[in-house]
């Protein structure tokens, strides 16, 4: 059986998560790296793309040109760190609705992404190829799913793995407990990245369970659990791909505690200055996951303001050309609310069509 280095480090009673880097960058002694620089520079532009277009989906949704988002500010590296872990291609995705560079890595194009939160339905067909499943909005839906998907993969002969994220909040739902349960069971090659970002909307970690963590819960279904340090991106991806060679293995399923914080709004509907303490915000704000990597790469020589200038402005050139392309795309219309719904539509559905297919257009 192929191990997980130990989940917990006991430290005056408390669960350590693992990491890598100091917050200032620096690599913990003894410590090797699991990423070369090279992936690392590349996982540093995927997470400044990232804010970057978390910035803009705001300013986007302020001027009702994009719906209701939710970023991913703050939890950069936990996305990045696990999406370097699993191989696009081969291995597979089943995202919550806080993953974007995930899907991004994973082969998702951008310009799909935003369809999706304009309201083209278009945007929700994931392209051959490219191993994901749909945005999941409704909490915990996606999990059973997963490891349906992966109990599949493995029936087919294929050693892929399935890496499924979830939140806290998600972690309190009914359909969470039976996934691992299943799972468990089944040994099924999936990878749970829990990411524990402080808050389900305006409710605390504190008020959701009374576990000292919430990794400690995989023992009870039959498999590890694992605490790590969120906003360490090569602490993320070093536990999820240790993770992943034991699924990989035939060894079974993980869950992985990604201990971060959502440092800004839960979506772009929400008010977090009404429940979020000032203090907890200053200080998570002060371990911002792109700093930490900033200060790795520059340490190493292979960052520097010109790179970053550089990165800034082929960012904006991919984000601004996603806007444009998917503003001047036709919408598919009214009648694509009966498109992809059932194999063939019912005497009802018909009815329906044609009866808005009758009614004049309107601006």
């Amino acid at each position: 059986m192929t191990a997980l280095s130990p989940q917990f480090l006991p430290e005056h009673g408390a669960a350590v998560p693992r990491s890598v880097l100091l917050p200032d960058g620096t690599p913990r002694p003894g410590v090797v790296p699991s990423l070369d620089d090279d992936q690392v520079v590349a996982a540093l532009e995927l997470m400044l793309l990232s804010r970057a277009f978390d910035e803009k989906a705001f300013s986007l949704q302020r001027q009702g040109r994009f719906g209701t988002f939710s970023p991913v500010h703050g939890q950069e590296a936990s996305v990045v760190g696990s999406a370097f872990a699993v191989e696009p291609g081969h291995d597979w995705i089943v995202p919550q609705y806080r993953e974007l560079p995930a899907l991004l890595r994973h082969g998702l194009p951008l310009e799909s992404f935003m369809q999706t939160f304009m309201g083209d339905p278009r945007g929700g067909a994931i392209p051959p190829g490219v191993n994901l499943l749909p945005i999941q909005i409704g909490l915990a839906a996606q999990l059973p799913q997963a490891v349906g998907l992966a109990w599949g993969r493995r029936l087919r002969g294929d050693d892929a793995v399935v890496l499924v994220y979830v939140g806290d909040g998600a972690s309190s739902e009914g359909d969470f407990h039976e996934a691992c349960n299943l799972a468990g069971v089944l040994r099924a090659p999936v990878v749970f990245l829990l990411q524990n970002n402080g808050w389900a909307i305006s409710t605390p970690r504190s008020r959701q369970s009374a576990a000292a963590t919430l990794a400690a819960r995989a023992p009870g279904y039959g498999f590890p659990g694992v605490l790590v340090d969120g906003n360490d991106l090569l602490a993320v991806h070093a536990v999820v791909a240790e993770a992943v060679t034991r699924a990989r293995a035939g060894d079974g399923p993980t869950l992985v505690e990604s201990l971060t914080y959502r440092v800004g709004a839960h979506n772009t509907a929400d008010d977090p200055s009404r429940y979020v303490p000032g203090d907890a915000l200053r200080e998570w704000q002060e371990r911002d996951p792109l700093s930490r990597v900033r200060g790795y790469l520059r340490a190493r020589g292979s960052w520097d303001d010109e790179r970053e200038i550089h990165a800034a402005e082929r960012i904006r050139a991919r984000i601004d050309a996603a806007v444009r392309v998917v503003e001047s795309t036709p919408p598919p219309g009214a009648p694509a609310l009966f498109d992809h719904v059932s194999a063939q539509l019912s005497d009802r559905q018909r009815r329906q069509r044609a009866d808005l297919l009758a009614q004049p257009e309107t601006t």
